[in-house]
């Protein structure tokens, strides 16, 4: 079972403190959460019995400054964390990178490994092609992500070296770089595994609320108040907008996928790797959004039978319209973003890393590479 840290990680709204190395480690036992307003909140505790303790992030500062004797530099970073839209790991990982925020281990910025395991399905659509293009369908040993892994550390060398060999012949790469190549193609394609499965649990509950807004619309009661009508018609216009632009990101990826197979190599990933990353912050702010927003409105109105349209009507007045600009703000800087041209390969052709061997043999006086050549299994 994943513990409450990893759990934390797993989340698109919430982001623990002790991942930052703050000089009051007071903080490093809270942790940030969006609120059902978007709103960043320092949580101090939660628990079924008390509930959630939370402050603002500007109360916190004061009370930090004139009370713990805070450095400024706490402060400022606090503040900068403040303003993320997002704190899935995968936003994290750029944003504080960009923002020069700390990082006590950034390696630390990785989803659970039960999450991982949990998304098993949904990386069959990213590892199945890599498995097939490189042995065939004939192979019976290579069936999922993890088995390729497994070459690294299998104990009959030279059936390992032969299969590594013929993968990095394949892909263009210098064999003792797999590795680094397999951990940059499961992380990648794990981060679109984990937005794909987000916006799929989300999805049901976005339906039930424009189904909602609907029936509020053209009740006999409630459609003559031009205030809430002309509300549910901007949240059905701000909500159908976040969901239609990550479908388009999502077909963009696909499109991007799908011809990757059509001319792999090491190059060509980077290509792929560089598209997706380029927009990890844009599609981990849109979909916390809508996961903060969905998930009060499903805690309320969990089924349909659950509350009728006055008081659906109610919660749409008093919560769900609050902090909308904020999500108008994040859909439109969603729609201006645009990709980042793709970094070149920092990997070795295979051919340069045959020519760069061969050249260190004949130096050393050396024949064909040892065993212990092979690519280090630590790394896995």
């Amino acid at each position: 079972m994943a513990n409450e840290f990893e759990r934390d990680l797993d989340a698109l709204h919430i982001m623990p403190m002790g991942i930052i190395p703050f000089e009051n480690r007071s903080l490093a036992h809270a942790r940030l959460i969006k609120n059902g307003r978007l709103v960043s909140m320092i949580e101090l505790f939660q628990d079924s019995d008390s509930g959630s303790g939370q402050m603002t992030v500007d109360d916190a500062a004061r009370h930090l400054r004139d009370h713990a004797n805070a450095s400024p530099r706490d402060i400022t970073i606090l503040r900068k964390l403040a303003r993320l839209p997002s704190y899935d790991v995968y936003s994290l990982r750029v944003v504080l990178r960009e923002q020069e925020i700390p990082v006590n281990d950034v390696n630390a910025l990785k989803l659970s490994k039960e999450k991982s395991q949990e998304l098993a399905g949904y990386m069959k659509d990213f590892t199945f092609p890599l498995i097939r293009e490189i042995y065939g369908s004939t192979d019976v040993d290579i069936k999922e992500f993890e088995d390729l892994l497994k070459l690294f550390r299998n104990p009959d060398v030279k059936m390992a070296r032969e299969k590594l060999d013929m993968m990095a012949k394949r892909l263009d790469i210098d064999l003792m770089e797999l590795p680094r190549f397999l951990e940059d193609y499961g992380d990648i394609f794990l981060s679109l595994a984990y937005y794909k499965q987000c916006l799929d649990n989300i999805a049901p509950i976005t339906q039930n609320f424009l189904d909602s807004l609907s029936k509020i619309r053209s009740n006999w009661e409630l459609k003559s108040d031009q205030n809430l009508i002309s509300t549910c018609e901007m949240l059905e216009k701000t909500f159908t907008g976040l969901s239609a632009h990550l479908k388009r990101l999502f077909d963009e990826f696909d499109a991007s996928t799908k011809d990757f197979w059509n001319d792999v190599s090491a190059e060509r990933f980077r290509q792929v790797e560089a598209l997706i990353e380029s927009y990890h912050t844009t599609i981990g702010a849109v979909l916390c959004a809508l996961s903060v927003k969905m998930s009060a409105w499903n805690r309320l109105f969990p089924r349909d039978t659950v509350g009728g349209p006055v008081k659906r009507s109610e919660f749409i007045m008093l919560e769900m319209r609050q902090g909308i600009e904020t999500v108008r703000e994040i859909l439109k800087n969603a729609k201006e973003s645009k990709p980042k041209q793709h970094r070149q390969s920092k990997f070795k052709t295979y051919a340069q890393g045959q020519e760069e061997r061969a050249a260190a043999a004949r130096g050393l006086k050396k024949s064909a590479m040892a065993e212990s050549d092979l690519p280090n299994p630590d790394r896995f």
